[in-house]
């Protein structure tokens, strides 16, 4: 039960349609669930407004669905799956029904929210071989009820390309760069935007770009002071981050 719904079975009681011991019953439900292999956080949407996320590395597929399906009985209507393999997911669909998003690694359950953010966010990625990183942080925005536009190989480089989509930028409500090699591309659109921009340091790159780690550096060190960093290739962080802002009244 997220916040939401906590919120409607408050105001039911206070219409008098639900009675104080019904509602206690409702709200009653075990904080957490024990498979034995995993301990799933019922509460966690209550507590901190978006519900438990699976991390589907390392996971066996029989262990994601057991996940997903204990979920499902909780009544969550969105389930996010990140970094799921196509392996993997071909099994796991085979006992939850299963949206799966190969470019981003991500697993869907259930339905894509409608949108409830304040606004938009903009997912612009430095170059193709960033997409993976970009579709990551763009589908999470997604399923955490964010309108999401994503402009995609606008990188430095040809910095034309960036500059033809000033209007989408500058009405964003955040900005998500995802970008390898030395990472320009968040200092260049902190520079232009008025929104919090969430950059992203992906592992693409040469030698040199030491698997990311010269984009991290460039990132952390940007002029733009409206810039906030997070993990190498750590496109969920990016679109969890970016979703807060959004949903954040002033």
């Amino acid at each position: 039960m997220d916040k939401k719904e906590t919120r409607a079975l408050l105001e039911q009681v206070a219409q008098g349609k639900l009675t104080v011991d019904e509602a206690v019953l409702r709200l009653k439900r075990q904080p957490f669930e024990d498979l034995g292999f995993a301990k799933i956080d019922h509460h966690r949407a209550l507590r901190q407004g978006v519900a438990e996320v699976i991390y589907g590395a390392s996971k066996t597929p029989d262990q994601i669905a057991a996940i997903a399906a204990a979920m499902l009985r909780q009544g969550q209507q969105t389930i996010l799956i990140t970094r799921l393999s196509p392996e993997a997911a071909a099994q796991v669909g085979t006992q939850v029904k299963l949206d799966y998003r190969e470019m981003g690694r991500i697993g869907i359950v259930g339905a894509l929210p409608r949108p409830d953010g304040l606004g938009r966010i903009v997912v612009a990625s430095g170059g193709t071989s960033d997409m993976p990183v970009a579709e990551e942080a763009a589908l999470t925005a997604e399923a955490l009820g964010n309108e999401t536009l994503r402009l995609y190989d606008v990188g430095v480089a040809g910095l034309e390309r960036l500059l033809a989509h000033l209007e989408e930028l500058m009405s964003a409500r955040a900005v998500i760069a995802v970008a390898g090699m030395e990472g320009a591309l968040a200092s260049v659109i902190g520079g232009l935007v008025d929104c919090p921009v969430v950059a992203v340091p992906t592992s693409v790159g040469y030698g040199a770009a030491f698997g990311g780690v010269a984009a991290l550096l460039s990132m952390l060190n940007s002029c733009a002071s409206g810039v906030s960093v997070v993990n190498i290739d750590n496109g969920f962080g990016a679109g969890y981050f970016a979703s807060m802002i959004n949903h954040r009244e002033a």
